[in-house]
């Protein structure tokens, strides 16, 4: 009876080690996930259309490596779009104008999954009248970036 219990603890222990190496990959992937993000915003706050089209084309790698159980496929075909138009533009006024919708979809992802364990600003321009996510609560719009750098405010943060 000894040796049953010791093989079933075994065996317990083993699978739930690798429901845990699961959860940690997927967890990594999400967070890397929406540190692209937060690069194409970046690239977008300092005018720099090469940059933002070369960070979304790393998120689009990102979003293509994560387990298919994380986000919807109804969300990854979302993001997967928008992504896909700021990569193939090198003009940032037009990644400007599809940043906006990539941002609420990341948005709707955040809400949904935990992207990471630390907090998730959503800040909002009147000006362009949309949103943007920011692991920092100072506000830099991506939408106009020099010209209306501080332009906006932090709306809701999800944690």
């Amino acid at each position: 009876m000894k040796k049953i219990f010791i093989i079933v603890a075994i065996f317990a222990t083993a699978f739930v080690q690798q429901i845990f190496a699961q959860d940690n990959k997927q967890q990594t992937q999400l967070t890397e996930l929406l540190h692209s993000y937060y690069d194409i915003k970046n690239a977008l706050v300092a005018g720099n259309a090469a940059t933002a089209s070369l960070k979304a084309d790393d998120f689009i790698k990102h979003l293509n490596a994560i387990d298919a159980k994380s986000i919807s496929q109804e969300n990854a075909a979302a993001l997967l779009k928008d992504a896909s138009h700021i990569s193939s533009s090198k003009e940032i006024k037009h990644q400007r104008e599809h940043f906006a919708k990539f941002s609420e979809n990341m948005f709707t992802v955040a809400k949904a999954v935990k992207l990471t364990s630390e907090p998730i600003y959503q800040a909002y321009c009147p000006m362009k009248k949309a949103s943007w996510l920011s692991s920092e609560k100072a506000i830099k719009n991506p939408y106009y970036g020099s010209s209306m750098l501080t332009c906006g405010s932090v709306k809701e943060t999800l944690k």
